[in-house]
């Protein structure tokens, strides 16, 4: 099997701290360009198991610059509050930015209640000056349905904009949406775009990683997969450049797994789950989670991911 990427020797980025907020975890990040700096945005895990959003700025998307002493988004809402003792919060956060506004997905939790996707908005201009102007969050995924792992794709297509989500906990399905902002979770449909296969490491279940990247040959997205041992890795499909929910091509071999410490060993052992990518040059920059407790940063030539795709598997 394969390990495609190439760690950052100074790995973990970003590690828990004596700050309550993420004082059990800093995992899972997105991350975006803007004006020449990398914002990575991490789920924060506090000790009373309540997850908000922290961030973090690096000018050469490894080394950290700076890393704010508080979240950048709460809980706000009834679906995300805290119910019961144990998890709750705003989880794994997926941004994507579509003319001057970044829309955040991002699992909201109370912990009695399926996990669903919820949906922020905030302007660049406000991000930028670090202005938490969020607009208040609205549910994105059916009702009484296990929902995560959502984003939308940067481009809006004939049929609207393409929406990749995980309902019911399994496979990633995927819908045509005209605005996310004004969606009606009910009329969604959950159409299928890729399942688990059998006695593969990604047999158990499969969820999108970072929001798919434009390429020469289609729309690349990053997935995660899980095996029967609940390991979790990274592959990659590529998406029809102009019909999405066609998928092209599939990695066989997966491109990264956990294998160093930071990634086996934490609040969930052996886990590798990007939400964040990013191109600067010829290279594939990835933001993941090691072990639900580290923020870890890799990269691959992008040319060579897209070599691993074939369409053994589909």
């Amino acid at each position: 099997m394969g390990e495609l990427f190439t760690r950052f020797e100074g790995n973990p980025i970003i590690s828990p701290d004596n700050k309550s907020w993420r004082q059990i975890g800093t995992f899972n990040p997105t991350a975006i360009e803007l004006e020449g700096k990398i914002f990575i945005l991490f789920r924060a895990l506090s000790v009373d198991k309540t997850s908000t959003i922290g961030l973090a700025i690096s000018r050469d998307g490894f080394n950290v610059d700076e890393i704010l002493d508080e979240p950048i988004y709460v809980p706000r809402a009834k679906f995300e509050a805290k119910r019961v003792e144990g998890h709750s919060g705003c989880e794994d956060p997926r941004v994507v930015q579509i003319d001057d506004i970044l829309y955040m997905f991002y699992t909201a939790y109370d912990g009695v209640n399926p996990p669903k996707v919820a949906l922020t908005w905030i302007y660049v201009d406000d991000f930028i000056e670090l202005r938490w102007n969020w607009a208040m969050p609205r549910i994105l995924s059916p009702p009484l349905t296990d929902d995560k792992d959502a984003c939308i794709i940067s481009e809006r297509f004939d049929k609207g904009f393409f929406y990749i989500h995980r309902a019911g906990g399994v496979n990633m399905v995927y819908d045509y949406i005209e605005d996310p902002r004004v969606i009606e979770p009910t009329q969604l449909k959950s159409h299928l775009l890729l399942k688990p296969r059998q006695d593969w490491w990604d047999c158990l279940k499969v969820g999108l990683a970072s929001p798919p990247i434009k390429t020469s040959g289609g729309w690349l997205a990053l997935y995660h997969g899980v095996s029967s041992d609940y390991i979790y890795r990274v592959g990659a499909v590529l998406l029809d450049p102009k019909l999405p929910h066609r998928v092209l091509a599939r990695t066989s071999e997966y491109l990264l797994s956990p294998i160093y410490d930071y990634e086996k060993y934490g609040y969930v052992n052996n886990v590798v789950f990007p939400c964040g990518a990013i191109v600067r040059g010829n290279d594939l920059v990835i933001y993941y989670g090691g072990a639900d407790k580290y923020v870890c940063v890799a990269k691959a030539r992008l040319s060579d991911v897209l070599s691993m795709l074939c369409y053994l598997g589909l």
